[in-house]
């Protein structure tokens, strides 16, 4: 097994990851929509043929970045020692990651907010002004699928909550294979009775899996 710093060297030489699918959710709620909808993802993953893992934000005590900037020397998070942590080794040996997420007050919610800034340890960044900067996530052939789930009926409800995950995701280096927009469920897990949503997140499961060969 890669420990963390074979894994940070590897990202350091821009070697590839491994072709499995790392699923994050974003809500606060235990087996809510967010989770449903992940979950659905992973199957379509799973049944095409990739190994996936899953986590739940909420199950990780960690907070955003500080900005201490010892990434820049140290090409991983050294400044904060939490449970983000735990999680970066599984992002590095992923080449397929899966982002859901519930719309919070027309963005996403706290803790995604902080998983997404605390992968700003995976820039390069030059001493010009404006600094010039890369990613050591590009090139690696990865791929992502993003999903936002709202109570009310219309997209432009969601606000930036798409936005706030496919654009950090990008400048990383990610490839958005798909975005899932969930619109007109609240209750716990009601996204259940939602079976065209529910195929179409499988499908976007097996496309990600597909795109990751």
């Amino acid at each position: 097994m890669k420990t963390s710093r074979d894994l940070i060297q590897q990202s350091v030489k821009g070697l590839s990851p491994m072709p499995r699918v790392l699923g994050v959710s974003g809500s606060p709620r235990k087996g809510g929509n967010s989770y449903v909808i992940l979950k659905q993802i992973l199957t379509g993953a799973q049944q095409a043929g990739r190994t996936c893992d899953i986590i739940e934000l909420k199950d990780y005590g960690f907070q955003g970045c500080i900005g201490c900037e010892q990434c820049r020397k140290n090409k991983i998070c050294t400044g904060l020692n939490d449970g983000m942590t735990l999680l970066y080794p599984s992002i590095l040996e992923s080449r397929g990651l899966v982002l859901v997420c519930p719309t919070h007050n027309y963005n996403v919610t706290a803790w995604m907010k902080a998983f997404i800034d605390r992968m700003y340890c995976f820039y390069d960044f030059q001493n010009d002004r404006p600094r010039s900067w890369s990613s050591r996530l590009c090139g690696q052939g990865r791929k992502a699928v993003i999903a936002a789930i709202c109570e009310q009926e219309s997209k432009k409800d969601m606000g930036m909550t798409l936005d706030a995950m496919r654009l950090p995701l990008e400048a990383l280096g990610y490839e958005i294979v798909a975005e899932l927009p969930v619109l007109a469920v609240f209750d716990k897990a009601k996204v259940r009775e939602q079976k065209v949503t529910l195929e179409k997140a499988t499908q976007l499961g097996v496309e990600l899996a597909g795109q990751l060969a």
